[in-house]
């Protein structure tokens, strides 16, 4: 039980939360996507939600639908490299291809209309 309870503060404190039907974030598995919409479901929409529209709770997660923010492609890279705020950087976990897809298909769908691709190595520059 105690172990129990160790991880869930640890998931809480990453901003990690349980998602309904891809199972949660700690699970591995969802790492190992190489799709944009498939690496968004297992790992950004816990927080962000199914159609990117935020949410409040026990954080605060930004909407990534109709975010202007996103124009800059650079800027949404950098957060998922990096972090932001609540939010866990992701460049230990995901490599810069898997990166370049979750940011072109975030910026591509949820009413965004930025259709210039993040490619990896647009990532790989950022990195450094």
């Amino acid at each position: 039980m105690h172990r129990a309870l160790v991880l869930a503060i640890a998931l809480f404190a990453t901003g990690a939360r349980a998602q309904s039907g891809d199972g949660n974030f700690a699970d591995p598995a969802h790492f190992r996507q190489q799709d944009g919409a498939a690496l968004y479901r297992g790992i950004c929409q816990g927080c962000h939600m199914p159609e990117g529209q935020g949410a409040v709770g026990a954080g605060a997660y930004p909407a990534l639908a109709h975010n202007r923010k996103l124009a800059a492609a650079g800027y949404p890279v950098l957060v998922v490299l990096q972090g932001s705020k609540g939010m866990p950087g992701f460049a230990a976990m995901l490599n810069d291809a898997q990166i370049a897809g979750v940011v072109s298909y975030v910026r591509s769908h949820f009413g965004n209309d930025y259709a210039d691709p993040v490619m990896a190595a647009d990532v790989a520059s950022a990195r450094h």
